[in-house]
């Protein structure tokens, strides 16, 4: 787990591998069962903890304007990374599925203890946020932000992705 600083508040961020209950963490979080709330990302599209926080950040100035498109700040994180204005492809496609192995977690202000009990709750192994890199499917990557555009064909997947993000 790491915490930034994202416009005065904490971000906490943790990545997990070989989750095997993804289908139960999506029941809690459709549910609004989720104790602490968090914000559930399908890691296998995240290059860089970079464009995550540029999401964050993005909420996080939601939220002070009282202008969240979705019912809750932690889902508002997801559907900010999509770069969609669609919110339900949006949570689709970058939040978790019923076979989701590989997720990011995000979680604004939490507390050690809250951190404690999410891990308690995901059934994987965490890895270092340094991962993230190795392990993006660029393939998936490239269809969900229109990667292999010609015009994108000198630039950085971080880049493209923060664009979309930051909406450029």
């Amino acid at each position: 787990m790491k915490t930034f600083d994202v416009g005065g508040a904490t971000l906490s961020l943790a990545l997990f591998a070989d989750v095997t209950n993804s289908k139960e963490l999506l029941d809690l979080m459709q549910a609004g069962t989720l104790e602490p709330e968090v914000a559930f990302l399908n890691a296998s599209l995240i290059p860089d903890v970079f464009p995550v926080l540029a999401a964050a950040y993005r909420t996080h100035v939601a939220k002070s304007r009282e202008s969240l498109m979705t019912r809750t700040l932690h889902s508002e994180i997801v559907y900010n990374y999509s770069g969609s204005k669609h919110i339900s492809e949006s949570l689709k496609r970058c939040g978790i599925s019923d076979s989701t192995s590989y997720i990011l977690v995000a979680r604004f202000g939490a507390s050690s203890d809250e951190m404690t009990v999410i891990k308690g709750l995901i059934k994987g192994t965490e890895i270092g946020l340094e991962e993230l890199a190795g392990r993006a499917d660029q393939s998936q990557t490239e269809v969900c932000f229109y990667l292999s555009l010609p015009r994108y064909v000198c630039v950085s997947a971080n880049f493209i992705v923060t664009s979309f993000i930051l909406d450029w």
